[in-house]
């Protein structure tokens, strides 16, 4: 099942700053940053060294919370990226990174993927002029993204135009950022995909 507790637990029991509360994440006001130690009753106790098994589920979570999908949904994903010829972490990213939610967050949309998966649910967006509600929804090269016109004038989108005059989107997505449409140019390339996973421990992990 999907965690559905306080988002910065989760980085307090990995060990690590996940950055899921958005730019709060790196404020004085991160719980992460005032309390650098795991939750719990025990939480302030030293971090014993973990076994093998133990760093590989360290990283297969912070995987999961990072992209906020369930532990069914993870093993979905890793095993269609078994079964393609090539670096199976590789695929197994990509196919993270081509998800819906973690589309509109990549393009600036959403300043978190948590907030991304409400946005979608909700209905606020479109991918070639048809609703989609579904966070986990492929995107496919040459897909157009934009926001319904309903929900143009909600404060969720209120200062958008202005966030994204500086914002960056990496290579493989592009923004119009006059309309507040995003194309897909590509699938994202090994250079675009996050560095901050062990994919190796992830996949051995799933392969036992």
């Amino acid at each position: 099942m999907r965690y559905t507790g306080p988002k910065e637990k989760l980085s307090r029991r990995v060990g690590e700053n996940l950055g899921l509360k958005a730019e709060r994440s790196y404020s004085p006001k991160s719980s992460f940053l005032k309390k650098p130690y795991r939750p719990g009753q025990h939480g302030k106790a030293r971090r014993r060294a973990l076994s093998e098994f133990g760093m590989q589920l360290l990283e297969k979570q912070k995987l999961r919370f990072t992209y906020g999908i369930s532990e069914k949904q993870l093993r979905k994903y890793f095993e269609e990226a078994k079964k393609r010829k090539g670096i199976t972490g590789d695929f197994l990213l990509c196919s993270l990174e081509e998800r819906l939610d973690n589309v509109i967050y990549r393009s600036g949309f959403a300043k978190s993927r948590s907030i991304s998966r409400q946005l979608v649910s909700h209905g606020h967006f479109l991918i070639n002029n048809k609703k989609i509600t579904i966070p986990s929804y492929r995107i496919r090269i040459g897909d157009i993204v934009s926001i319904r016109p309903r929900s143009r004038p909600k404060q969720i989108f209120f200062d958008l135009f202005n966030r994204l005059k500086k914002y960056e989107a990496p290579d493989w997505i592009l923004i119009d950022k006059k309309n507040l449409e995003v194309k897909i140019k590509s699938r994202p390339n090994v250079e675009d995909l996050p560095k901050n996973f062990k994919t190796n421990s992830i996949i051995a992990f799933y392969s036992k």
